[in-house]
């Protein structure tokens, strides 16, 4: 269903995807950032949609393994790395195609909160992490649903949805809401230590007219919108 959807504007995401605020100003920098120095690092990147991050990593000296649910996503991840990029359709709610311990780091930006079960998934990742690895993820911050729909239950995992545009075209988006708690259960029950958690302002260079009001004017450093986490395998 998921694949379905993101092949239907794969495109149209990518583009906007690029120079929008919220990725390639927000959330890609602080991935990065909470990366750190990545030379030398075999690197999952789950949910790598078109290859913005994992080009990054790659500039950065990393080896980067790409994982999507979308083909269509994998083939613009392709035309973007190459066609020797290590580039694979898969789920990540199924076991994934490689052995334990195959990468130092995973990245997984903004592909969780898409997830009913996060169980399996987290549990698939720390396998094929080294022992220590790093599985560093972004999700849509829980206190944002709340202030959008006040009178949902924060307390309550549940299904909500959001209209978008991607390039000039109309788009849903159907998400998970999970409270923080809920989060760091996940985390937990599959063998996670949490290192950090991140609540970034935009990237510095961020051109101001992209920004909010408040911000642009310096009465504000920062915004609610995505959550950050650094895991540590054990």
């Amino acid at each position: 269903m998921r694949a379905a959807l993101y092949d239907g504007f794969a495109a149209r995401y990518a583009a906007e995807n690029e120079s929008s605020l919220l990725n390639a100003h927000y959330e890609r920098p602080a991935m990065l950032e909470l990366a750190g120095d990545v030379r030398g690092r075999r690197i999952l990147d789950a949910g790598c949609g078109s290859g913005p991050l994992a080009e990054a990593l790659l500039a950065r000296g990393a080896s980067v393994t790409g994982i999507d649910v979308s083909p269509a996503m994998i083939d613009l991840a392709r035309r973007r790395l190459g066609p020797d990029a290590d580039l694979y359709v898969a789920d990540l709610g199924e076991p994934l195609p490689f052995p334990d311990g195959t990468f130092d780091d995973v990245v997984c930006s903004l592909a969780l909160h898409y997830l009913e079960d996060w169980s399996a998934p987290l549990a698939e990742l720390r396998r094929v992490l080294v022992p220590g690895g790093r599985l560093m993820l972004s999700v849509n911050h829980p206190t944002v649903s709340v202030v959008n729909y006040p009178g949902e239950d924060y307390f309550a995992t549940r299904e909500y949805s959001e209209d978008y545009e991607f390039d000039g075209e109309p788009a849903v988006l159907t998400f998970r809401h999970r409270p923080l708690h809920a989060m760091f259960d996940a985390f937990s029950g599959a063998g996670f230590r949490v290192v950090r958690v991140a609540e970034p302002a935009p990237s510095p260079t961020t051109p101001p007219e992209l920004l909010p009001p408040r911000i642009a004017a310096g009465e504000r450093s920062a915004f609610l919108s995505f959550i950050f986490f650094v895991l540590d395998a054990g």
